[in-house]
Parts: structure tokens; C-alpha cells; sequence
């Protein structure tokens, strides 16, 4: 925290306080996101702080699901991407050859497709739903990943250490994860929180087109999407999910940068 900027802070807070919203909802803080609490369509005010949605639900416990729901398929499945990159990427960048070509074909095949576009397809084969969507983020964000941790990987198999650890007879396994895991894992964290932002952002954009998570579980794509059609006669409903989904990306993208600039310096510093 003392090596942050005031502006990465300020981005682990708002983070924070939206995982602690988030696990409000299973606890029945907010109140239970499918009883209906009053007249439908209602502006915010005592009993709906957030106003009521065309069922006459207040919407404050059910952002606090969808929250939630999108906070958790996306940090699923950056871990699952995270996983997956640094297994290939390390492998990848270490052994070289032909096994490197592949890995890097493969990841340049699958970031040619826009994201969307790639999410749709993969929601097509699979059936809307959590799988399908939890199946796009990992297909989205794994090719970057996966190329800057390969880079990574490259400078580091060159380094006196791992030069020191083969000579003296280390299993490849052993030189894998004591030697070049450790000296890439900056970039994973980093990468991992850009990760996490598109993959909140492809949850929201597929369930907002009906291939992601499917009522009457919430996220924050289906709130938006069920607020579009009262946008003119109940614009809370659209503003409520809006501009969390928008201060999740952004918290994450800041946190990301202050990560970046202690972990990757690009500029190099004076010691006066």
C-alpha cells in the first residue's frame, strides 16, 4: 500500500468496497433480490434506495447479486487464464522450437477475433448460459497473456541463474518453477488485473445480448439490459448497473496501472 500512488489506492478501495457489496447479497443485507417490495417501476426513496424494477423488486439487492455474480465468473476465469498462460507462455518461452511455434500460432489465431465476436461464437457453440460465458473471458484474455508471459519467459531463460541451475543438473520442471516462475509472476498480476477488467467488461456485453448468465439470476449485463427497455419511463433502473460495471473497470484498469508502474518499471530511475 505505501509503494501505491493516491490514485491506485483510490482504485483498491472502490474495489474493495464493491467485493464487500458483492458479498452482501448472499448475507440478506440488501434483502432478498426477488421479493417484490412495492409498486413497480418506482424512483429511488425509503424502502428502494435504488428504485424498483417492472416487477415491483428493489433493484439495490439485486445489483448486489449481480455484482457479484459478474465479480465471480471473472475472477474465475482470469484464474483460469492465468494458469493456462503461464503454462504455456513459460513453456513456450523456455523450450523455443517448434513447441513455441505452435503455442504462439494458436494465440495469434485466437486473438485476430474480436472479443465479442469471439464470445458470441463460443456462446453459439456451447448455449447461453455461466459456462458459455465464463468459456469467452478465458478464450478472450488468454492470447495477450500468454504472449507478454512468453516474452517474459524468454528474458528470463537467458539469465545467468537458469544458465547455473541447468548446468548443475535441475529437472526442467524444477528450473520451471523455482527460476523462471517466480521472475514472470510480476507480469501474471499485472496482466491478471487487465484481465479481470475485460472479462468483466465480455460478461457484461454477453449478457446484455442474452448468450451470458440468463434470468432470473442476476449480473450486471442482465440489469442493463432489462433497464434498456425502461431507459425513458425508469432510467434508474439502467443507471444503477451502469455505472457500477463502469467503476469495477475502472478501480481494476487504476489498480492495474500503479501494479505496472512497481512492477514492470519501463523508465529507469536516477539515485539522486
Amino acid at each position: 500500500m505505501r509503494r501505491l500512488d493516491r490514485l491506485s489506492i483510490g482504485g483498491l478501495v472502490t474495489l474493495l468496497v464493491l467485493v464487500v457489496f458483492a458479498l452482501g447479497s448472499p448475507m440478506g443485507i440488501g434483502g432478498d433480490p426477488d421479493a417484490i417490495v412495492g409498486p413497480r417501476l418506482q424512483p429511488p426513496g425509503p424502502g428502494w434506495w435504488l428504485g424498483t424494477d417492472n416487477l415491483g423488486r428493489s433493484l439495490l439487492p439485486r445489483v448486489m447479486e449481480g455484482v457479484g455474480t459478474t465479480l465471480l465468473l471473472s475472477s474465475v476465469a482470469v484464474l483460469v487464464t492465468a494458469a493456462l498462460s503461464a503454462t504455456f507462455g513459460i513453456v513456450a518461452g523456455y523450450r523455443g522450437g517448434y513447441l513455441n511455434e505452435l503455442v504462439m500460432r494458436l494465440v495469434e489465431v485466437l486473438y485476430s477475433f474480436p472479443a465479442i465476436v469471439l464470445a458470441i461464437l463460443v456462446a453459439a457453440v456451447l448455449g447461453p448460459g455461466q459456462t458459455a460465458a465464463l468459456a469467452s473471458i478465458v478464450l478472450v484474455t488468454i492470447p495477450l497473456m500468454t504472449r507478454l508471459v512468453r516474452a517474459a519467459a524468454v528474458a528470463v531463460s537467458q539469465r545467468d541463474y537458469v544458465t547455473s541451475a541447468v548446468i548443475s543438473g535441475a529437472r526442467l520442471s524444477r528450473v520451471l518453477v523455482r527460476h523462471v516462475l517466480p521472475n514472470v509472476a510480476g507480469t501474471i498480476a499485472v496482466q491478471g488485473t487487465y484481465a479481470l477488467s475485460v472479462g468483466i467488461a465480455v460478461e457484461g456485453g454477453l449478457s446484455f445480448l442474452g448468450f451470458g448468465v440468463q434470468p432470473p439470476q442476476a449480473s450486471l449485463g442482465v440489469l442493463i439490459q432489462q433497464g434498456g427497455t425502461y431507459m425513458i419511463a425508469a432510467p434508474w433502473l439502467i443507471l444503477g448497473p451502469g455505472v457500477v460495471l463502469v467503476a469495477a473497470i475502472l478501480a481494476i484498469n487504476v489498480v492495474g496501472d500503479g501494479l505496472r508502474d512497481r512492477l514492470e518499471p519501463r523508465e529507469t530511475r536516477t539515485l539522486t
